[in-house]
C-alpha cells in the first residue's frame, strides 16, 4: 500500500508542475472509458484516471462554458467591495476589515478575489473563497440518502433530513437579523431510516471567532438524552460511513485548524451535471420563501442504479468530465490526532466548486478522495443565481477496503427537499430540537 501510494504521490506532483504530455485530448461528447483513457491521464488524479483505465468509471467529456456561471448581483457586488476593505489577519488567518483590523459585522461575496499564487497565505485565501462560494446558496434542507456501496452493491443505505442556517454568506435578507452569539452556521441532521438509526440526530454551531471551537450534540434513541461530542471527532466517519463532518458539501472543517498552502493551478477534468450546464433545470418557488431545485436525474445517478452496468457500483454514472482550472491546495490538520495528516484539495478557481477532496494518512498512503459533482448556474430571480442541479452526488472511496460512501441522491418521497434560501428561525437550533426529533 506505501509503495502504491508513493507512487500516486509522485505522479500527482508531475502532474502538477510537469509538462504536458502531447498528444490529442478527449473532444466534447466523447465517451471516456477504458479505451482512450491514457488521452486524459494528465488531467485527472492518478487513482480516478486509473478506474477508467480499468473499465470501473466512463463519462462523457462536456463543454462548461464560463457563460453558464454567474453569481448574484449582490455577490459580485460585495466581492468588488471586499478586494479592497478585506484583508487576512496575520496571527488568525482569518477574513478582517483593512481598516479596522476586525472582523466584519456581515461578510458577502468572495472575501478575496484577488489570489496570486506567490502569496504565501493564498491556500487559506482560497478556502475562505471556496467557504464563502457555498455560503452564498443560503438556508438550506434536504432530505438525501447516504448509502454504503462496496463493490458487491449496496451494504447499507439511512435517509437523513438536514438543516443549516447560515449567518453569513447569503443575501443579507436572508439571514437572520441579529447575531448575539457571533454564529457562522448552525446545523442539524437527523436519521429516519433505518429501524435502528431512525431518530438519532446530531446538532452543531460554528462561531466566527477563531478561537472558540464548534460545539455539537447528539442525541442517540436508546439513551433518550442528548450528549455533548467532541468536536474534534469530525475527520471519523459519519455513522461509520467513510464520508466525515469535515467533508460536507466539499470540505467543510474549520478553516483555522489547518496550515495551508498553494501546491498548483492546473487545468484538469471534474465529474459535473450534464443537464445542469444544459439549462435543464427545474426551480420552484416555495411558499414561505426560498426555491426548491428539483431532481431529475437521480434514479440513474450511481452505477448500482444502472441495469447491467459493468463499472463499480458506487461509479458515477449520469455524471459528465468537463475540464476547468483549478487551485490546488494542501492543508496539514493542526491537531495530531485527527485521522488524516493531510488533504490535497481541488478547488474550481471560477465557480469555487471543489471537485476532488484527497485524503493521505500521517505517513503519506492516500486512504480517501471525497469525489463531488459541479453544477452550473441558474436563476431564481432577475438578481439572484445560484448552482442549479438535477441530480447530486458526493462519493467517498475508500481506497484500503475498496468501498465507497454516496450521498447526495434523493431521500424517499415525491420531490423531497432540496431547498435552499429558506427562512429558518435560529431557535430551531437548540437542544429540545434534537429531542422532539427523536423517537
Amino acid at each position: 500500500m506505501a509503495k502504491w501510494s508513493t507512487a500516486l504521490g509522485a505522479a500527482v506532483v508531475l502532474a502538477l508542475t510537469g509538462p504536458r504530455l502531447a498528444g490529442a485530448e478527449p473532444k466534447p461528447g466523447t465517451v471516456l472509458d477504458q479505451s482512450n483513457a491514457d488521452e486524459a491521464k494528465e488531467l485527472l488524479p492518478p487513482e480516478i484516471w486509473n478506474h477508467f483505465k480499468k473499465g470501473d468509471y466512463h463519462n462523457v467529456i462536456v463543454d462548461f462554458p464560463s457563460s453558464r456561471f454567474d453569481w448574484d448581483d449582490s455577490f459580485k457586488e460585495a466581492t468588488k467591495r471586499n478586494a479592497e476593505q478585506i484583508v487576512l489577519d496575520p496571527a488568525t488567518k482569518t477574513p478582517v476589515e483593512k481598516a479596522t483590523g476586525k472582523r466584519p459585522a456581515y461578510l458577502q461575496g468572495l472575501p478575496f478575489p484577488d489570489v496570486r499564487e506567490d502569496d504565501p497565505d493564498a491556500g487559506t485565501k482560497i478556502l475562505w473563497n471556496l467557504d464563502y462560494a457555498y455560503y452564498a446558496g443560503g438556508n438550506s434542507h434536504n432530505v438525501t440518502q447516504l448509502t454504503w456501496v462496496s463493490r458487491s452493491g449496496v451494504d447499507r443505505a439511512s435517509a437523513q433530513d438536514v438543516y443549516f442556517l447560515y449567518y453569513e454568506g447569503q443575501p443579507r435578507q436572508y439571514a437572520p437579523a441579529n447575531n448575539p452569539d457571533n454564529y457562522l452556521f448552525q446545523f442539524l441532521s437527523v436519521s429516519m431510516s433505518p429501524a435502528d438509526l431512525q431518530g438519532t440526530a446530531a446538532l452543531g454551531y460554528r462561531f466566527k471567532d477563531p478561537t472558540k471551537r464548534d460545539l455539537n450534540w447528539a442525541y442517540v434513541p436508546a439513551l433518550r438524552r442528548v450528549r455533548a461530542v467532541s468536536p474534534a471527532n469530525r475527520s471519523d466517519g459519519f455513522l461509520g460511513s467513510d464520508q466525515s463532518q469535515d467533508d460536507g458539501f466539499f470540505f467543510d472543517g474549520k478553516p483555522e485548524d489547518f496550515v495551508w498552502k498553494v501546491v498548483g493551478k492546473r487545468e484538469a477534468y471534474r465529474f459535473v451535471d450534464p443537464d445542469s450546464i444544459a439549462g435543464k433545470v427545474e426551480r420552484k418557488p416555495l411558499p414561505g420563501g426560498g426555491w426548491r431545485t428539483i431532481s431529475t436525474n437521480n434514479s440513474r445517478a450511481v452505477g448500482f442504479m444502472v441495469k447491467d452496468w459493468a463499472g463499480v457500483p458506487w461509479a458515477p454514472v449520469a455524471a459528465g468530465l468537463a475540464k476547468r482550472r483549478f487551485w490546488v491546495i494542501e492543508g496539514v490538520p493542526k491537531d495530531k490526532y485527527y485521522l488524516y495528516g493531510r488533504l490535497e484539495l481541488w478547488i474550481d478557481d471560477t465557480t469555487w466548486q471543489g471537485a476532488w477532496n484527497r485524503k493521505f494518512s500521517w505517513q503519506n498512503d492516500l486512504l480517501n478522495d471525497y469525489e463531488v459533482t459541479g453544477y452550473a448556474s441558474f436563476p431564481f430571480n432577475e438578481h439572484e443565481r445560484w448552482w442549479g442541479s438535477t441530480m447530486s452526488v458526493q462519493l467517498s472511496e475508500n481506497f484500503k477496503a475498496d468501498r465507497a460512501t454516496v450521498s447526495g441522491i434523493d431521500g424517499p418521497g415525491v420531490n423531497p427537499p432540496n431547498d435552499r434560501r429558506i427562512p429558518l428561525d435560529p431557535s430551531f437550533f437548540d437542544y429540545a430540537t434534537l429531542s422532539r426529533f427523536g423517537k
